[in-house]
């Protein structure tokens, strides 16, 4: 996985989530922050106990122009953002791998934070990945889901 040469870098990808390329990537003279989130697989979840893996599917066709909305719109609410990324891994994680990482850069740490949390908040309410996870019990999908909703500012269809 190659990093953009650009502001922008969205991606879902089978590969592990490079990290430290990310930060690398996000950092830049114009900014005096970079906040780096990264989801990782946990040995538990509501109502589960020994979860062991998971595995995630999603249409790269849906999942991608989602994430280019998301930006678009941390880029509208925070126009000094200097840097995003949002990648998301799919198919099937052990326990302490990065599932998803947002990084944001920008001038200042609280734009930094905020725009950050939005990113992250917000593709996991809009962007269609599904999760299946392997536990004490058995082995399902999650029981946290929900409509996939529209990013907010977007014009694009939840389709």
């Amino acid at each position: 996985m190659t990093a953009p040469r650009g502001s922008i870098w969205v991606e879902l990808t089978a590969e592990e989530l490079p990290i430290a390329a990310v930060y690398d990537w996000a950092t830049d003279p114009s900014a005096g922050a970079v906040v780096l989130f990264s989801g990782t697989v946990r040995n538990h979840a509501e109502n589960r106990t020994g979860v062991s893996q998971l595995t995630y599917e999603a249409y790269e066709e849906h999942v991608v122009p989602r994430f280019a909305d998301i930006v678009a719109e941390m880029r509208r609410r925070w126009p000094t953002m200097v840097k995003a990324a949002l990648l998301h891994r799919v198919g099937t994680l052990e326990l302490a791998e990065s599932s998803v990482v947002v990084a944001v850069s920008a001038p200042h740490r609280g734009e930094a934070f905020e725009a950050a949390r939005f990113g992250i908040d917000t593709l996991k309410a809009t962007v269609p990945i599904w999760k299946q996870e392997v536990h004490d019990g058995g082995k399902d999908w999650g029981l946290r889901s929900q409509p996939i909703s529209q990013v907010p500012g977007s014009q694009a269809s939840c389709t």
